[in-house]
């Protein structure tokens, strides 16, 4: 009998309520995984919860805001209290921010607002989930960037910018913890079908799609998919990696 890779394991999904992190929820939870589930959309929220729990998936919901230390230091205290441990972290909360727009009419509060989600956001989750993981001397952290990180977005320098910043944030940390058994890397879509991009302004949208040499929109349980070996045992020898999921269209 092959020995189910994620037997027994605890994972944090943020922004899990729709999209990517819904997706990827689904698909750790069916493969036997607890669900920590962080959103900052309480009804949403709770709307997923019900989907997953309906399919016997073992999870808990938490009302997070990822730009908020002390919501984050609380929530992450509250997942080890229950499950004992946290075993893997996958970050999927973000915001797109202005989309179509130069830099010189980019307001600068909305520059802050989603420096604080994207990339702030990232930096807490990573750090306080790292010292959970650290007692056990095991951790797989994956953080979702964007295609927008590598090459660049015209009309999103907010989003193109902290998704770059994330990229950074991946390779420092994991090079700190690469003999720890703590392996943290991060994953680079470009357009995938979610409801995130429902407010992106539709040149925006077309440009991005036309980059993409496959033609098409990404699936989310494609992302899932890929999610779902990067944050396994088997992955075992890739620390510090973005890993590519662009249809073509990243190149390096």
């Amino acid at each position: 009998m092959v020995k189910n890779d994620f037997e027994n394991q605890v994972a944090i999904v943020t922004g899990g309520a729709d999209g990517l992190g819904k997706a990827i929820a689904n698909k750790l939870g069916l493969q036997g995984v607890a669900i920590a589930l962080f959103d900052i959309n309480p009804t949403q929220l709770q709307s997923t919860t019900e989907s997953l729990v309906a399919q016997g998936i073992k999870v808990r919901s938490f009302v997070v805001d990822v730009a908020n230390e002390k919501e984050i230091i609380d929530a992450v205290d509250k997942v080890e209290k229950e499950f004992n441990k946290i075993d893997i972290m996958v970050h999927c909360a973000g915001i797109v921010g202005p989309t179509n727009t130069k830099i010189t009419a980019y307001p600068t509060d909305e520059f802050d607002k989603i420096v604080a989600v994207n990339l702030k956001g990232s930096f807490l989750i990573t750090k306080y989930t790292i010292q959970k993981m650290e007692k056990n001397n095991y951790g797989r952290i994956l953080l979702i960037s964007s295609i927008a990180g590598k090459e660049g977005n015209p009309g999103m320098v907010g989003y193109s910018s902290t998704k770059a910043g994330v990229i950074g944030l991946v390779k420092g940390v994991a090079k700190e913890y690469a003999t720890s058994g703590i392996l943290i890397n991060g994953l680079a879509p470009a357009v995938i079908k979610t409801t995130m991009n429902k407010n992106t302004a539709p040149e925006q949208l077309a440009y991005m799609t036309a980059k993409i040499p496959m033609a098409r929109l990404g699936e989310p349980e494609e992302v899932a998919e890929m999610a779902s070996f990067i944050v396994s045992s088997k992955n075992s020898f890739s620390t510090g990696f973005i890993f590519d999921i662009s249809g073509g269209r990243a190149t390096y």
